[in-house]
């Protein structure tokens, strides 16, 4: 089995050594270089990597990709797109060696962790397609490209136990994605893939009218459920007024913890204390975390046992509230509100107690 690790670069110094080191058994290493003015393309050579100048204009990412892929060598079995701000988990080869000895798997399959806890586990983890046979595909649509297959019907899968490890890098500018999602969506109007992110985007730059319109159309016409759900949530974020309905649409197309607990924060803005109490209890009584980029951290720690405290308190139920805190403060013991809000539960409680006599 040989394999080929192959990136697009630009300015790139700061990670090469450690994309390099994390796919050091791999048979070759190509890097498309689009036009670095630092160190990059001297550190990629001084470790032996493949390095070649190209040229993409306008800039797409789907033709950067693609030239990077043809300069992958012939003899390649497997292709890797690791990007220069991921690495491959320990043992990744040896993973992918379960994949050829099967025979004939054109796409193995494995996760891809795009987010960490503060004590380095996998916070968001779900499936992903970095890795593919190195005949029969491209690279697809100029921004959030994805590599698809010229026949379809000769594509296999397999699910290898091999990881890719996203440390983004949050100094690059997302300054052309809006346009370039814009013109993807020219090329293909009817696209769920493209409609939802360029909505995302708009949302990102406060356009939500605009937003609220592209959402509405990537309805239409995508079948993916859970992407489906994410969408609606942020069409109750571009639409407050519409926000309840919205959500509710949102829970009924994919019902998880994310989705409920976003109700149950929209009650707690409203001040709806006896819904949003429900909602909350609802949701942290979802245990199944889902393995897909709409996993959210965010309501898998505090948030939803905080929510049902506050909610309770409202509903002067002092009991549950504490307890719901205490649970809130044992998931964020650092978090000096969640800290307060407990004291201030069993200083009521005392108080309680007291004037009752007791």
């Amino acid at each position: 089995m040989k394999v080929a690790i192959y990136a697009i670069s630009l300015n790139e110094e700061k990670h090469v050594s450690r994309w390099y080191e994390s796919s050091i058994d791999a048979d070759y290493h190509i890097i498309a270089d689009t036009g670095s003015t630092d160190k990059t393309v001297e550190i990629a050579k001084e470790l032996g990597i493949s390095v070649y100048s190209i040229s993409i204009k306008p800039w797409r990412f789907d033709d950067a990709r693609n030239a990077a892929l043809a300069l992958v060598p012939a003899d390649a079995d497997y292709c890797i797109i690791l990007d220069m701000d991921e690495v491959l988990s320990p043992g990744w080869r040896d993973e992918l060696q379960k994949a050829y000895d099967v025979g004939g798997i054109t796409r193995p399959q494995h996760k891809i962790v795009t987010d960490f806890t503060k004590d380095g586990k996998p916070a968001v983890q779900f499936f992903a397609n970095r890795v593919h046979a190195r005949n029969n595909y491209r690279w697809k649509y100029p921004i959030h490209e994805v590599i698809t297959p010229y026949q379809l019907e000769k594509e296999t899968t397999h699910e290898v136990g091999m990881e890719v490890w996203h440390y983004p890098d949050n100094e690059k500018s997302r300054g052309q994605y809006l346009d370039m999602l814009a013109e993807a969506c020219k090329e293909s109007p009817t696209e769920p893939r493209v409609l939802y992110y360029y909505g995302r985007e708009l949302f990102f730059h406060g356009k939500f009218l605009e937003a609220k319109e592209i959402f509405l159309k990537y309805l239409k016409y995508t079948n993916f459920p859970a992407e489906k759900a994410y969408a609606l949530r942020y069409l109750a974020k571009c639409t407050p007024n519409e926000a309840e309905e919205y959500l509710m649409q949102s829970i009924e197309t994919f019902n998880c913890r994310e989705g409920v607990l976003a109700l149950a924060n929209h009650y707690y803005i409203m001040k709806q204390w006896k819904e949003c109490f429900l909602a909350s209890e609802e949701g942290i009584g979802i245990t199944e975390r889902y393995n897909n980029f709409m996993s959210e951290e965010w309501a898998w720690g505090h948030m939803g046992y905080d929510l049902a405290a506050i909610s309770a308190w409202q509903l002067q139920d002092w009991d549950t509230a504490l307890r719901y805190g205490e649970m809130a403060l044992e998931r964020s013991p650092d978090d000096e509100r969640l800290q307060t809000n407990v004291k201030f539960y069993r200083e009521k409680i005392d108080a309680n107690i007291r004037a009752d006599g007791g």
